[in-house]
């Protein structure tokens, strides 16, 4: 299933929703990427400070890959909607 994410706290949400259906840990899946599970909080919280090695360690952890295509004519609402 494809998700849309514009914002750092879109793209949270995405992975938390993806790491919670996997039925994974902030724990585990912090320990998959030798982060701490505090650092998968944030990370799933979208704080700005994120680095991006370490979104790119998440998504590989959860088998996930990164495309980038133009944006959708979708209204903001409509993909907050999604969340």
């Amino acid at each position: 299933m494809d998700m849309i994410a514009r914002t750092s706290g879109q793209l949270g949400a995405a992975l938390r929703r993806i790491r919670r259906a996997k039925q994974i840990t902030q724990q585990a899946l912090g320990d998959k990427m030798h982060a701490r599970q505090a650092t998968i909080s944030k990370l799933e919280a979208g704080e700005p400070a994120t680095q991006l090695s370490t979104l790119l360690d998440a998504m590989a952890a959860l088998d996930l890959e990164l495309v980038i295509r133009p944006r959708t004519s979708a209204p903001a609402h409509e993909i907050e909607d999604l969340f």
